[in-house]
This record gives C-alpha cells, structure tokens and sequence, in this order.
C-alpha cells in the first residue's frame, strides 16, 4: 500500500466521520502563536495536490467565527497571548483546539521564558496534541480524527447537559 492510498483511506474515514457529526464541512482557523512557520508549511501542504483535504471536506477558515476547531501552532509568545484568548472566545461552541507540533504541545526548546508562556494548554484547554517537529500532514489528518471524537463526546454532553 502506497502513502497515496493510506491518505486517501485515511481521509474517506475523516470525511465521513465529519459528514456524520456536522452534516457538512469542518472548518479550521489555524493561529499561529509564534512558531517558526515550520507547522505552518506543513498545514499549507495539505492544500497540495498530494493530500487536498479539501475533497475530505475540511476547509481552513478566515475567521474564527465560522470555525469549528483551532488549530494552534508555536509557543504562545506574550505578544499572541491575549489574540490567542480573543480567537477562542470568538469561536463558536463546541469547539475543539488542537496544539500542533512540540512548541504548541509542552513549549517545544522555547519553553517556559520571558517571551513566552510555553505550550497552549498553559492558557487554552486543549483537546488534541499532535507531537512532532514540524508534524507530518498523515500525523495532522490522524489528528483530526481524534478531534472528531473529542467533538462528538462533547455534543453528546452537551445534549445530555438540556
């Protein structure tokens, strides 16, 4: 089996997944928080050709707004802390936030500093981690899929909560 056709399985399952929790897209607002743009050219590479999450039905949002999830990338410097605060807060509920790549998950070799507050879950709940440096696009599509499972655990207390 070829990467091609483990992303293409991979992403029929996210797909449908979706389609079945929504009832349409998913929409993301990627933040970036102060990383080195390596997590960001991993996210403009599933726009590519090879991975084209948007046939799986995912589109990156403009606004958080419109998104469904955040997705975080870099240590959250002090100068992104409260934009950071304001995106979440502007996202709809249930959301989800997902920190992406080692600087979003724990602070990565930034850490904890003068400029930075370390990882995103030191000021948002985050609900997935995706480790790597910078994550691969199969680790970021698996990832949403956990997302999706986070989601839906939500909705069904959310529903439960009435």
């Amino acid at each position: 089996m070829t990467v091609e056709d483990e992303i293409e399985i991979m992403g029929q399952r996210l797909h449908s997944r979706i389609r079945h929790i929504f009832g349409r897209s998913l929409h993301i607002r990627e933040v970036d928080a102060g990383s080195c743009n390596g997590c960001e050219v991993e996210v403009v590479s599933l726009s590519n050709p090879i991975y084209d999450i948007e046939r799986f039905g995912i589109h990156i949002a403009a606004s958080p707004r419109h998104a469904d999830l955040l997705l975080v990338t870099g240590p959250v410097t002090r100068n992104m802390e409260l934009a950071l605060i304001k995106t979440y807060n502007a996202t709809p509920s249930p959301k989800l936030v997902v920190a992406m790549g080692s600087c979003a998950c724990n602070g990565g070799i930034f850490g904890d500093t003068y400029a930075s507050c370390g990882g995103v879950d030191k000021l948002l709940p985050v609900d997935v981690y995706i480790p790597g440096c910078p994550p691969r696009p199969q680790a970021i599509i698996f990832g949403l899929m956990v997302a999706m499972d986070k989601i839906e655990q939500k909705m069904v207390r959310t529903e439960v909560s009435k």
